[in-house]
Parts: structure tokens; sequence; C-alpha cells
């Protein structure tokens, strides 16, 4: 049954606080709120005891799927199971009650954490240098296409172009709007990689960069990426990596080492910390060479056997952040790190590579393979077959979730028709997968048995199908005790 809202449990006089008799001088309300912002009425608010708050929540929990009750494939943007570790660390009192205007010599330990996680995310990317400051990915990729504008800069010409496949996050061409650039998108082949003639008739003495996903979207390790970053390091410009699927390359293959430039991760997604709903996130970004010059202020540096912020870097192209980052999310990162070590976070890479691909030829038969080859930690399915029965992609979305699984990704990438874009971790057992795979192949019968059910989907759930697209358009979340 679906849970009712605080309004609707609401006892008039019930309270869930006992407060002691105030023992000092009232102040009048006059003298702590000027009275033009003082309310006239009272607040309409619930009135509950501690026990049915909780209980309305609990209830809630329990009728949310998230990613601590159930499989949770969702192609775009990695969702794993969070070691409880991560979250016990994180708060611990030393850590949760420090503030970042402290004096350096107040908070030596969480430099030195800030400055060794910058360390471990060199040696993982090959890169030379990394700034913790980015609040997610999107903002991590801002960050980089700025530090590529500044580079440019320092050379006379900004540039005008940057370079994106058709495959591409779409945060990529937003990131590079923001700062200034124009958009160039290049066609995939029909094996889902970069169309390599094709980039190379559009790289000229304006493109400041190519910004790529790597492995892509499809799941699909760019095999030509020698070549890709000679071709764009010869026009003068420089290669970005959305790193959004580093998880698939920890301990086998390092950016640094196969051209790009710049790259930004995900500690929110491939770090395993918890994200979704607009936070908690971080998206710190590493670079080589000579545009460590350009990272953002204050850059944390070792001197003396101490890390210390350095706030003296006349290229750098400021702050782009409050402070210096979202600490905690650093926090639980490192513990991951120090956790598993480089030999643990090989087999991550191992495990999702697998899981995927186990999954995928799982499901092969049933639903469209565009791309048949191996693919790395994800890989895209098609509805098209099932939609020339009159089942959409969005209608075995819906009906995954009468069988207890959430939806993988759908209608994304764009390159694909009736998309479902699946991602299994390498957090899950083959007993999962097993299920999960099950579950899709019994809606690919039901297409042909008892279609209605799909497009009448979910049946099970509190909540029947929405309009999303109202929803969208037409939010209103206000209670009102006149309507509900």
């Amino acid at each position: 049954m679906p849970e009712p809202l605080l309004f609707e449990i609401s006892s008039p006089g019930r309270q869930g606080y006992s407060l002691p008799v105030c023992d000092v001088p009232e102040m009048p309300l006059q003298k702590i709120i000027p009275p033009n912002f003082q309310r006239q009425d009272e607040p309409d608010l619930p009135e509950l005891s501690e026990l049915d708050v909780m209980r309305h929540f609990i209830h809630l929990s329990i009728l949310n799927h998230h990613v601590d009750k159930g499989f949770y494939p969702l192609g775009s943007c990695t969702m794993k199971y969070n070691p409880k570790i991560n979250e016990n660390l994180a708060r611990l009192e030393g850590f949760t009650c420090i503030h970042p205007f402290q004096e350096e010599e107040e908070v030596e330990g969480a430099l030195q954490l800030m400055g060794e996680l910058c360390e471990y995310i060199s040696e993982l990317t090959g890169m030379d240098s990394v700034t913790l400051q980015p609040a997610a990915g999107a903002h991590g990729e801002m960050t980089g296409i700025k530090i590529m504008r500044a580079y440019h800069e320092s050379k006379g010409n900004p540039r005008k172009k940057i370079i994106l496949p058709d495959s591409a996050h779409g945060t990529n061409p937003a990131s590079a709007t923001i700062s200034g650039y124009d958009t160039v998108q290049i066609k995939s082949t029909e094996e889902g990689l970069v169309d390599l003639k094709d980039l190379k008739a559009h790289l000229d003495e304006e493109v400041a960069g190519f910004m790529l996903t790597n492995p892509n979207t499809l799941g699909l390790f760019e095999s030509q990426i020698l070549e890709i970053a000679d071709a764009v390091h010869k026009a003068g410009a420089l290669l970005y990596m959305d790193g959004a699927n580093m998880n698939a390359l920890f301990g086998v293959v390092r950016p640094g080492d196969i051209g790009f430039d710049i790259v930004h991760l995900n500690l929110h997604k491939t770090f395993s910390t918890p994200h979704g709903g607009g936070g908690p996130g971080s998206g710190p970004v590493a670079v080589t060479g000579d545009l460590k010059d350009f990272l953002p202020i204050p850059h944390i540096i070792q001197k003396n056997g101490q890390y210390h912020f350095d706030w003296d870097r006349p290229k750098s192209i400021g702050k782009i952040q409050g402070f210096y980052g979202n600490f905690l999310v650093m926090l639980k990162a490192y513990v991951y790190i120090r956790m598993l070590g480089s030999q643990g976070l090989k087999r991550v890479t191992e495990n999702a590579i697998l899981n995927a691909n186990y999954l995928m030829r799982s499901l092969e038969k049933h639903y469209l393979l565009p791309h048949k080859q191996h693919h790395m930690h994800e890989f895209v399915l098609s509805g098209d077959r099932q939609k020339e029965k009159g089942v959409k992609t969005l209608d075995i979305a819906k009906r995954l979730l009468d069988y207890g699984f959430h939806a993988p990704t759908v209608y994304f990438p764009l390159i694909v028709h009736e998309a479902l874009m699946v991602e299994p971790t390498e957090t899950e057992s083959k007993e999962t997968l097993d299920a999960f795979a099950e579950a899709m192949i019994a809606i690919a019968l039901e297409v042909n048995t008892q279609k209605e059910t799909i497009l009448n989907a979910p049946v099970t759930t509190p909540v029947r199908r929405l309009d999303e697209g109202r929803a969208a358009r037409d939010l209103n979340i206000k209670y009102s005790r006149e309507t509900g």
C-alpha cells in the first residue's frame, strides 16, 4: 500500500519532543526577528510523535529502490554497492567537525589525506598532477575545458572549437559551450568506434581539443586511441578523456600512457561512494606536463614532509569552488583505494568486464545486440525487435520493476535505437546476474504472450506508471489540505 503523507497521519496536539522549562529570561520576539519578517499565522505543520515519524520514513525507505536493496544496472551512471566501512570512517568526529577556515597546522591529517589521494589518482591515471576541487563529473569537465582554454591562451590563441563523437555524454557539449567553445560532432563507425577519417577531416588550427570517453558509452574500448592521440596532437590540440568509465581501466590501462592530456574522474561513481539526487559528488581533474600550472588554486603540495595549500600559481584558472572540494566524498574514495590496493583495483576492472560480457551473452539471443564484439564494463541492447511487436523499451523498463529490478538506462546513447544500456558492475554476484537475465528473457517472451501486461506495467508497485513528461513540465510538490 502507498505510504500516506505526514499531513494525512497528523493528529492535533501530538508532538515528538519534550523540552525543559526555559530557565533564562525570554527575549521578546520583535528583538530577535524584525516585525516585517515575522509570519502572521502559525505554520501549517504536521503534528506527530517520534514513533510516527520514524515509521513513516522507514516505510518510505522500504518502498524505494536502492542499491542496498536490489540490482541497479544503470549504464549511464555506475551504481555499485558502497562498502559500509567507507561510510563509517567518513563519520568519524575528527573528519566531520573540522572546518575549511581552520589553520593548516590544525588540519594536517586532512591535508595529508587529500595530498595522498592526489598521488593515488596520479598513479592510477598516469598523469602528473591533480586537483580535487570539482564538485562532480560535469564540474570536472568544465574545469578541464577551462584549463584547456588557459593553455591555448598562453600560446596566444584560445582556438574556437571542441570536437566530440556522436556517442558523447550530454554533459560534454554542455561543458564545452559554457567554456566558450563551439562544438563539432563527428560520427561513429558501424563498429561503434570513432570514425578516424571523419575526425582527421575536422582537425584544424581552430580545434582546441577532442573530448572522448574511453571506453565509450557503448562500452567499447577505442582501439585506435594511439592514432587518435597522434592526430589530435599534430593539430596542436589537446586530448580530453571523460573518465566516467574509469572502472573499466584500473590496473590495465592508464589514460596518460595512451596520449590523454586531461582526464576527470567521478569519485562518487568509480570509487564507490553514494551518489544520485544531485549529490554528493566529486570530480577530480588530472593533467599532464605543463598543464599543471593552470590547475585551480589552492593546489596541494608537499614540503618538508608536510602537505600545504599553494596559492602562488599565477597561471591558475583560479578557484572553481567555495573551498577545496567535497572532502567527505574524497575520504570515502581514499578508504576505497587503501582497502583494495593496486591488485584489488585491477580485480575491480576484471570483474566489471567479466560481469558485463557474461550478462551480454546471456541476453543477446533475446534482444538485438547492435555491436557484437566483446565489451568492457557495460553494453547496449536495442528493443527494436520488441518495438516491432508493439512494446517499446520504456515498457520493458517499467515491467522490470515488477520483477524487483531497477531498469537500465533507456534511450541512451542516442546512436542506438530503443537503447537499453546495462552496467552490472563488479560488485554483483553471478546469481544476481542470472536472476536479472531470467527476468529480461521472461519479458521478451511476454511480448508474444501477454503484451497488455507489459504495456500496463508496473502492476505491483505502490505507484503505477507515471507521466514523466508532464511531471517534468508541471512540477507541483506542495501539499494542500484542501486538494491533497
